[in-house]
């Protein structure tokens, strides 16, 4: 399966790709650059922030919760005009907001790390309805929050350590039940789980950074697909389209020299590729 390019902005750290299910429209971060960008047909739009924002979920066609380094946001798209949500690790200028996502509760699930990938440094949370709750603390790299179509699970993953485990729900309000189990165990040689989602089967999409590439795992963890991605770091993916067929991944050139910047002269675009699969649609954001 060969991948295209669909955007070629070049992002520092491409993340956070997202499908607006009402306005049919794509976006996306470059976190170091403080921006979320979104694409519709041929036109690109921007909006710039001062600080670090890395996720989004819908609240409505014209309003984002966004996720910034000091707290979750709500975003005026039409206007460009922000309000605050809540604070979130404000206190902490070394720490700063990563991946994210919504949960079918209405629900946002959003992790925290350092700037500088102190070890232990980070913790997931749970917005819902007003409460913010951190789950789980002393995480270096929080990525992967996705969730199964059936609501059973959550996913996430603390990138340096190649784990990503699974969260059993409560089937009523989605707050974790119980602890959490190991789901995938990935050798450093070929895997650094990243940015992931699932698809309407149940099925675990999951970017690699470093590894140029995105795996398709079933249900039990069985490895049944592998994409190769034009670009060595490798971010998040995401399902696109009016079908949700397609599938859209972001990617970063942070921390390559010159040399490894040159010869990886895709790096940091965002790509697509036909996974002959079906995304689940983006969940709303419930305030």
């Amino acid at each position: 399966m060969t991948a295209t390019i669909f955007d070629g902005t070049e992002c520092s750290l491409g993340e956070g790709p997202m499908w607006h299910p009402e306005r049919q429209e794509f976006f996306w971060f470059d976190i170091n650059a403080h921006r979320l960008y979104a694409r519709d047909g041929e036109e690109r739009r921007l909006w710039q922030f001062d600080g670090h924002v890395s996720a989004a979920g819908w609240i409505d066609r014209d309003r984002l919760l966004v996720t910034h380094e000091r707290g979750l946001l709500i975003l005026d798209l039409e206007t460009g005009n922000t309000e605050p949500l809540c604070p979130l690790e404000a206190d902490n200028p070394l720490t700063r907001t990563n991946d994210g996502r919504a949960d079918p509760w209405g629900g946002f699930w959003i992790g925290t790390m350092a700037k500088a990938m102190t070890k232990g440094a980070g913790a997931f949370y749970r917005f819902y309805r007003g409460e913010l709750r951190q789950l789980y603390g002393n995480i270096t790299v929080t990525n992967a929050q996705c969730f199964s179509p059936d609501r059973r699970f959550a996913y996430f993953a603390d990138t340096p350590t190649g784990k990503v485990m699974r969260q059993p729900l409560d089937e009523t309000t989605g707050w974790p039940k119980g602890d959490p189990e190991l789901f995938l165990d990935l050798p450093a040689t070929d895997f650094r789980p990243d940015g992931a989602v699932v698809d309407a089967e149940g099925n675990f999409w999951c970017a690699h950074y470093g590894h140029a590439k995105v795996t398709c795992h079933s249900p039990a963890g069985e490895l049944m697909q592998t994409f190769a991605i034009p670009a060595r770091q490798a971010t998040c993916p995401a399902f696109a389209g009016a079908n949700l067929d397609r599938m859209l991944i972001t990617s970063a050139w942070q921390k390559l020299t010159d040399e490894q910047r040159a010869a990886d002269r895709n790096a940091g675009k965002t790509f697509e590729i036909a996974p002959c699969a079906t995304g689940q649609a983006e969940h709303r954001v419930i305030l």
